[in-house]
This record gives C-alpha cells, sequence and structure tokens, in this order.
C-alpha cells in the first residue's frame, strides 16, 4: 500500500489565485486585486517547491498544472523560473506534460510565446461559449471574437489545446447546444472539457437561485439530454468521452488530471490547494489557507501547507472508487479491496450489473454511460456497500 500511488502518478498543481474579475458561476478560490507583487509570489513558490522536493526525492514528475484564478495573468518569466526550479529538483517523464489555463481576454501573442519558450507544452482556454449573449449572462469579460482571436494564437505556439465550454445555461435548448458544439469540434485540436452548469451555494448564481431570480436553466430532463448528445457528437467526431466531461483524441487526455483520476500523488502549491502525499508508508491530504495574503505571509515565514492529516485506508479507497469511477477505463477492483482491507459488496455490484448501471470484466469495474448520468447514486450504493 506504502507504493499505490505509482498506479496513478506522480504531479504539481500550483494554484495563482487572481482574476480580473470573479464569474458569477464560479466556487473555485479566485480573487480580484489591483496590486499583485509577482516577485513576491515567485519566490514564495520557489521556497514551496525547494520544500517538497526534498520530501520527494527520486520521484519520476509526470506533469505540472498551473491552475486558478488565472494564470496566464501570471509573468512569464515567472512561470518560466518555476519550470525551471522544477526540473532542477525531480526527473521527469518521457511524456512530461505542462499545462497552463488561460482566459482569451488575458491572451497576447508575446505573452504565450514566452510561455511556450519557457517550457510551457499545453494551454487549457476557458471559453465557456461561443456566442456573446451566453458570455455576458456567464459574467465573461471577452467576447466570442476574442476567444477565436485566443484560440488562433494559442495554436501558432503550441501543439496540445484545450478547452472549456459550459451547458445546461439559461434559456440554452437542445438543439442550440448541439449546434454550438458542433461548431465547437471543428475548432478542437485534441481535447475538450464540456461541464454541465452547477449551481454552488456562496456564488452569485447560487444567490440569485436562492431567491428564484435564475432563471431559464433548462429541465434536469433536458440537461441530461445534452450530455447524451455531448457523448454521441464528440464521439463521432474522434473525440471520445474518457472522464464525464472531459473528451480527446487517442493519446491527448490531459495527463496532470489523470493523476488525480488515477489517484496517483500530486503536490498541491498556493492558496486553496490541495495535495495527496505519501510518505513513510502512509497517505497524506495536504491542504492550504485559501486567503492569498495568509498564505504568502505563511509561506514566506515557514511554509504554505495549513495541515497534513493521515488518510485511513478505507477513507484511501473510497477516494480511489470516487475518482476511478468518473473514468471510461473504470477501477481495479484488486487495487480498491487491497487499500480497503475488504473488496467492494458484492450483492450491490450485482444489483448495479442488472439494472445496467456498471459492467464488470475480471477485476475491471467500470460504469456505463447510463451510469455515469446517475454516478452519485451509484458511488453512494458502493459505498454503503
Amino acid at each position: 500500500m506504502s507504493e499505490d500511488w505509482r498506479n496513478g502518478g506522480f504531479g504539481l498543481y500550483l494554484h495563482w489565485p487572481f482574476c480580473q474579475s470573479k464569474c458569477p458561476y464560479c466556487d473555485f478560490n479566485s480573487h480580484v486585486s489591483r496590486e499583485i507583487d509577482q516577485s513576491r509570489w515567485l519566490s514564495a513558490y520557489l521556497r514551496e517547491i525547494d520544500r517538497y522536493a526534498a520530501q520527494t526525492k527520486g520521484r519520476v514528475l509526470t506533469s505540472v498544472f498551473f491552475g486558478g484564478g488565472t494564470p496566464s495573468l501570471m509573468n512569464p518569466d515567472s512561470v518560466a523560473a518555476i519550470i525551471e526550479r522544477i526540473k532542477s529538483h525531480w526527473p521527469t517523464a518521457n511524456d512530461f506534460e505542462i499545462t497552463l489555463e488561460a482566459n482569451p481576454g488575458s491572451v497576447e501573442a508575446g505573452r504565450f510565446a514566452a510561455y511556450a519558450e519557457g517550457g510551457v507544452s499545453r494551454v487549457s482556454m476557458g471559453i465557456q461559449s461561443l456566442n456573446n449573449r451566453d458570455l455576458q449572462k456567464l459574467g465573461r469579460l471577452h467576447t466570442a471574437e476574442e476567444a477565436y482571436a485566443a484560440f488562433d494564437i494559442a495554436r501558432a505556439h503550441f501543439d496540445r489545446i484545450s478547452f472549456d465550454l459550459i451547458y445546461a445555461r439559461q434559456d440554452q435548448t437542445l438543439s442550440d447546444w448541439r449546434s454550438e458544439l458542433s461548431q465547437a469540434l471543428r475548432l478542437a485540436v485534441d481535447h475538450l472539457s464540456l461541464y454541465q452548469l452547477t449551481i454552488e451555494e456562496g456564488t452569485a448564481f447560487g444567490d440569485r437561485y436562492a431567491l428564484g431570480k435564475l432563471r431559464g436553466l433548462p429541465a434536469d430532463s433536458t440537461a441530461a439530454d445534452m450530455y447524451k448528445a455531448t457523448q454521441d457528437i464528440c464521439g463521432e467526431a474522434g473525440l471520445s468521452a474518457y472522464e464525464v466531461s472531459n473528451h480527446a483524441k487517442d493519446g491527448a487526455a490531459s495527463r496532470h488530471n489523470m493523476i488525480y483520476w488515477r489517484y496517483g500523488d500530486f503536490i498541491g502549491i498556493g492558496p486553496g490547494a490541495h495535495g495527496r502525499l505519501t510518505a513513510g508508508g502512509a497517505r497524506y491530504a495536504t491542504s492550504t489557507v485559501h486567503n492569498p495574503a495568509i498564505w504568502l505571509a505563511q509561506a514566506e515565514d515557514h511554509h504554505g501547507e495549513q495541515a497534513r492529516n493521515i488518510i485511513a485506508p478505507l477513507d484511501q479507497a473510497g477516494e480511489y472508487l470516487m475518482m476511478g469511477l468518473r473514468l471510461t477505463e473504470g477501477i481495479d477492483t484488486e487495487r480498491y479491496a487491497a487499500l480497503a482491507g475488504q473488496p467492494l459488496d458484492a450483492e450491490s455490484l450485482q444489483h448495479l450489473d442488472e439494472i445496467g448501471m456498471i459492467e464488470a470484466q475480471g477485476t475491471n469495474l467500470r460504469t456505463t454511460r447510463e451510469g455515469r448520468l446517475v454516478l452519485n447514486a451509484i458511488l453512494e450504493k458502493l459505498l454503503a456497500g
């Protein structure tokens, strides 16, 4: 069990918490700040990288992910310096991947050229919609025209590009989504992330929804039809679903996110970042404070980690199940049993199989297409069993 993380790999996530504005649907740890001392932030990130490197000597690093917030607001020189420091500490996998998230409004040709020169190999763009009416409703600062222009800039500098779209938006019909998705697929390179709009507590949309002021949301049945159409249209275009919300050409899955879903180890650096780290025969969950100013001061004073808690074996198995069943490939039931100290409940498995929610072959267990529509219910039954 002390080496279980090797089944998923080893990555590093770095959180840049700043955005130009706060989107009304977003519950990520993102903040708007007029002044950002990027030199202080770079120094703090480098200190944390050095600290974690001392704890994970000899590991092969699979991927690095700059997330946020809007990491494309970072100085390219800072990104390059971080990548250089990371590579000085860890040997990297043959298919090593470095992803940087970007918003179309913050994309400039010079910055993207500098990111590529500094070592970024993949860009993930938060486009969210391809029409201006819905971009305004989603609180986005960019227009559809700016999104297309930003995508062209990205294509000039990166071989691997992903972008996000949100569906089940206000006043969106199934026909609207089918048309927009077909348009997106004509644009796509090798990867798309397609998320159903969810209303989260603590967001502006959540507040409006609670007051009955967020009108025009599609019915659950329409949202389910949109999900099914997404699977069909993307599959026909050669970007099959490899995870509930992610579609890619063969070999183009996000290597970093696969670490999460295959339950590997990953370092989490920055305000609000979480990690999973195996050390001394135990697996730990690491967490950090969300407030950027507090995290920065802590990282400069001693370290940016708020807590490091041991994850009990049964809880590890539960996390593996919850993450792995999101994948089309599913999980290894023997690995689950080794983590949990007991197999999954046979009666629950039989029932779910009989109603067409899961399918098993040997030690492989995965959800069916219909099962992924009700994944939370499947997980609840399996974990209860």
